[in-house]
């Protein structure tokens, strides 16, 4: 490249920076089932007992009651807000940085001990978390029963599954924070509790040409909760997923293939309200390529490299993967820097238990 090339380039890339909105308050929403997560190192046989598939995300049935005290009581635990969204929009902040409180949250918890240290947790991470406080159901955890690099994940859902959308959604101080954003992310988890808030959110975004964003989160979701997730498929303006979502989502809609490419430019093309947008569909696998729906072309992206022997917990690398997308999204930059946000934030969280993070990100 010569030299002129390259200050031509350097002008491009620093006029396009300069030209990028800086993170403003509440500009970033996210609505879902708020989860205190209980880690912790089990064995195979801790496993067995509960039924439990060693890389796998369940909702507790009865059969788990006793999983919740007995991982406490057996192991060492850790303590850490979570629930999918809540820890996207978590790690979106944490890679913006400043300003505090980017990234609103809406969620229903407990009027209990657990709830308080869920408040405390989110204002550590700077979210502007505005919870729907009710005392019939506790507040929801989830238990990580982490063996060797996967974990299985039982979510005991409880105060998350009474989020009451005309008791918060629809409060006028509340939809006032819906309205400043400019970009929205709902976990699919959250189509089991409220399909109704979730319309609402979406319809807003897409009235108003603003991003809603959707992620398939676990094949039961496609499974069980069709109807809903078909409803809001219109107005996804992004979906993410991983391979073993897409694949079922593939099936479940009769797609006849398990090429995760030709998935993702099916699910492209499904109706879409808001034609101005096209929708981007992105899937991760694992270690493997990142699959995204670029335009026209279905494109691959190379994750980070890491030595598996650094891999300490892939609890959360989903979320993160999405939270360092939205970070740069919620900044304008183009899909290929979101993607390569979202590679650095998984690659931090999967060096850690939970999903946490060191104090400031390393990324530029």
């Amino acid at each position: 490249m010569s030299a002129e090339e390259t200050s031509a380039s350097t002008w491009r890339k620093r006029t396009l920076s300069e030209n990028m909105p800086t993170p403003s308050e509440n500009m970033l929403f996210g609505m879902g089932n708020p989860l205190l997560d209980i880690s912790a190192v089990v064995d195979k046989d801790f496993l067995d007992k509960f039924g439990l598939k060693p890389n796998d995300q369940i909702l507790a049935e009865d059969k788990h009651k006793a999983l919740f005290e007995e991982i406490v009581k057996r192991n060492k635990v850790e303590y850490h807000a979570g629930g999918s969204t809540q820890n996207s929009v978590k790690i979106a902040q944490w890679m913006i940085q400043e300003p505090h409180k980017v990234a609103t949250f809406f969620g229903c918890i407990g009027a209990d001990h657990f709830g308080k240290i869920l408040k405390k947790k989110a204002e550590e991470a700077h979210v502007d978390a505005h919870y729907y406080e009710q005392s019939e159901e506790p507040t929801g955890t989830c238990a990580a029963c982490i063996t060797g690099d996967n974990r299985s994940l039982v979510a005991n859902l409880a105060a998350a599954n009474c989020y009451k959308k005309e008791k918060h959604l629809d409060l006028d101080s509340n939809w006032e924070l819906v309205k400043k954003a400019k970009v929205y992310y709902i976990a699919g988890f959250f189509l089991t509790v409220s399909p109704e808030s979730i319309i609402k959110v979406a319809k807003h975004a897409s009235d108003n040409n603003k991003i809603f964003c959707m992620n398939l989160s676990a094949p039961f979701i496609s499974q069980f909760f069709k109807e809903p997730l078909m409803k809001v498929m219109p107005y996804v303006d992004i979906l993410f997923g991983n391979e073993t979502e897409a694949a079922t989502f593939a099936s479940v809609l009769g797609f006849e293939t398990d090429d995760i490419a030709e998935i993702a430019k099916r699910t492209q093309e499904l109706p879409k309200e808001n034609p101005d947008r096209r929708r981007v569909v992105v899937f991760t696998q694992g270690k493997d390529d990142t699959v995204a729906t670029v335009g026209e072309k279905v494109t691959m992206f190379p994750v980070l490299d890491i030595d598996q022997n650094d891999i300490v917990d892939t609890n959360g690398a989903g979320d993160a993967f999405v939270g360092g997308f939205l970070s740069a999204l919620v900044q304008e930059h183009a899909l290929e820097e979101c993607i390569r946000a979202g590679h650095y934030a998984a690659h931090v969280i999967i060096r850690r238990v939970g999903c946490t993070f060191p104090e400031k990100p390393e990324y530029h």
